[in-house]
């Protein structure tokens, strides 16, 4: 860790809106002359022509290419050689989390600026300087940086809010533990991914992403529920937590750092019972992990939980397939939680019984609620 110094670290310029894409062309003219969009294949047809529209109006050349799926070594090296040899100046991720950390990777190995442009909410990769590299089997095999944030992260939130609504109850789920995460590591003197103590800046922004989704969550799922967020209509709601999950928990967690639910997002997708769940719901369920451990009042906790229940998101290990768990389960569960980096950002020392016992509590109270 960096002794003596702090890092404040954030996108350079955050754009968000209903109808925001149609401005990509113009945006990218700030930063390069050729361009490079990477997505993948669905959203390739898609939205092909209202991009082709985009980089035409603004007089921008139109370079598209897909990715396989998976962020891979082997896939983003091959991009980043097709992309030098016809001179790509600045890459533009279009898609999920893993278009994103494709395009990052691309761009990082290239030496170029990025351009972030997310069409779901799921994560809060969007923001980030990360990128998560995975190998052939889909296990997460390494994690690289871009030397910066991206230089623009564009929101169309009529785009986000035609998504699944699951993916949006992720990035709840992702955001919404960032504020007890920050002040975790904060008390522990631990590390951020700036390789500094936490910063007060981090630690503020952190507090107001939790505010923004406690206040705005429910009334902006009811709306993209009700069908009401278009190009030409959007709601205070819906920006407003889009502004927290994208944005704010991603300048948070980088300048505050990341603990225990985190560590169990980790955990739970080594469960094979729990595949096909996302990061996100793994990550709310292991803030209430997170809350038991610091011995936060039951009335807290439980209230916390009335919230998951009413906009959507899990409360217990039965929510993620794995009802009747087993003791198997629960050791698989808690062993890979403890190889993650975020167990050791905590005020006391935790072992893998003190894992097992809060989840045991958090099934306990949950289920008796």
């Amino acid at each position: 860790m960096i002794e003596n110094q702090r890092i404040v670290s954030s996108p350079s310029r955050y754009i968000q809106g209903p109808g925001a894409l149609d401005q990509l062309g113009a945006v990218t003219r700030d930063f390069g002359k050729q361009p490079l969009v990477v997505t993948d294949e669905i959203l390739r047809d898609l939205f092909r022509d209202r991009l082709s529209v985009s980089f035409d109006k603004a007089g921008q050349p139109f370079n598209l290419v897909t990715f396989p799926g998976e962020v891979t070594r082997p896939t983003i090296d091959r991009l980043t050689e097709d992309a030098r040899r016809t001179g790509v100046d600045l890459v533009v991720g279009f898609g999920g989390g893993k278009a994103l950390d494709t395009g990052k990777g691309v761009a990082l190995f290239l030496g170029v600026p990025f351009i972030s442009v997310p069409t779901i909410a799921a994560t809060d990769a969007p923001a980030s300087f990360a990128i998560a590299v995975y190998d052939d089997h889909h296990f997460l095999s390494e994690i690289l940086m871009l030397p910066r944030n991206p230089e623009v992260v564009l929101v169309d939130s009529a785009v986000i809010a035609g998504a699944p609504l699951r993916f949006l109850l992720a990035g709840i789920g992702d955001a919404i533990s960032k504020k007890f995460e920050a002040q975790a590591c904060h008390r522990a003197g631990r590390e951020t991914p700036n390789g500094t103590r936490s910063t007060r800046t981090g630690l503020a922004i952190a507090n107001a992403c939790y505010d923004l989704i406690r206040a705005h969550a429910a009334p902006a799922i009811a709306a993209v529920k009700a069908g009401q967020i278009s190009a030409d209509n959007t709601s205070d709601d819906l920006e407003s937590l889009l502004e927290a999950t994208v944005l704010l928990s991603t300048v948070g967690f980088e300048n505050a750092g990341l603990s225990v639910s985190h560590a169990i997002a980790k955990g739970l997708p080594m469960v094979p019972r729990a595949e096909g769940t996302l990061h996100g719901e793994h990550v709310a369920y292991g803030l209430l992990v997170h809350l038991v451990l610091e011995e936060r009042p039951v009335e807290f906790i439980l209230e916390l939980v009335d919230f998951y229940r009413h906009i959507g998101l899990p409360t217990t290990l039965a929510d993620f397939g794995l009802t009747g768990w087993t003791e198997e389960e629960l050791d698989t569960l808690t062993a890979n939680a403890m190889l993650s980096p975020s167990v050791k950002r905590f005020e006391v020392t935790l072992d893998q019984d003190m894992l097992k016992a809060a989840i045991r509590r958090v099934e306990d109270l949950v289920t008796g609620h």
